[in-house]
């Protein structure tokens, strides 16, 4: 699948985070919605199918654990690749986000040059 064709969910609730990832997945032409809460992002994949889902950990009310959880009980959604960010990095959350579902996890601040290289190896 080209990189043209993906249609990617934001879920961050950082404005600076949110505008990172996105202008970052917008240089390699990667089509990109935000949403700040989990509540929005449940209410925005009803209307888009996307490609993949980017779910900050630390989001205010339903945390981004909750919302992976959510993801995964939808059938429309089940098969939908979902990675993990967050600035509260340890090695025993990377294994636990992992663990709990996570197609993937990386530690913010994100590495520019390897992040949406990791990301095609996730959507292929």
């Amino acid at each position: 699948m080209k990189l043209s064709d993906w249609k990617v969910l934001v879920v961050e609730d950082e404005d600076d985070s949110m505008a990172m990832v996105r202008e970052l997945l917008e240089y390699h032409g990667i089509h990109s919605a935000g949403a700040p809460t989990a509540e929005d992002a449940l209410q925005l994949v009803k209307k888009m199918t996307p490609t993949l889902i980017i779910i900050d950990l630390a989001l205010p009310g339903m945390d981004g654990w909750s919302l992976l959880a959510a993801i995964r009980r939808d059938q429309a959604l089940i098969e939908v690749p979902c990675v993990a960010i967050t600035a509260y990095h340890s090695a025993e959350v990377a294994v636990e986000a992992v663990e709990a579902g996570f197609d993937a996890y990386f530690a913010k601040p994100l590495d520019a040059t390897s992040f949406v290289r990791e990301l095609v190896g996730i959507v292929g």
